[in-house]
């Protein structure tokens, strides 16, 4: 089973929030969730991310993989190391 750390849409319509959960990679999004480690609320300000760094740390040494937004958010949260980018080249 392929396992993924990724967001899960909560909240009203056109009022999104999301709950960072651990789940099959292959379930849809909002299906039922293995684990909710956090939350993240990007309405708010200053942006809010809440999260359980030790939970995400056993999940992320046990192999689950975080999303690409989750990832971003994990790095500027200090929770792991932040990787360089490379630039995406542009097309002519």
């Amino acid at each position: 089973m392929a396992v993924r750390i990724r967001l899960s849409r909560v909240g009203a319509t056109k009022q999104p929030a999301y709950r960072v959960v651990v789940m099959d990679g292959r379930s849809a999004r909002d299906s039922k969730a293995i684990e909710t480690l956090g939350h993240y609320n990007p309405r708010s300000t200053p942006v809010e991310f809440a999260v359980d760094a030790e939970k995400t740390k056993k999940w992320l040494a046990q192999g689950a993989t975080p999303s690409d937004t989750v990832s971003r958010l994990l790095q500027n949260a200090g929770i792991v190391p932040k990787v360089e980018r490379k630039a995406t080249p542009v097309a002519k």
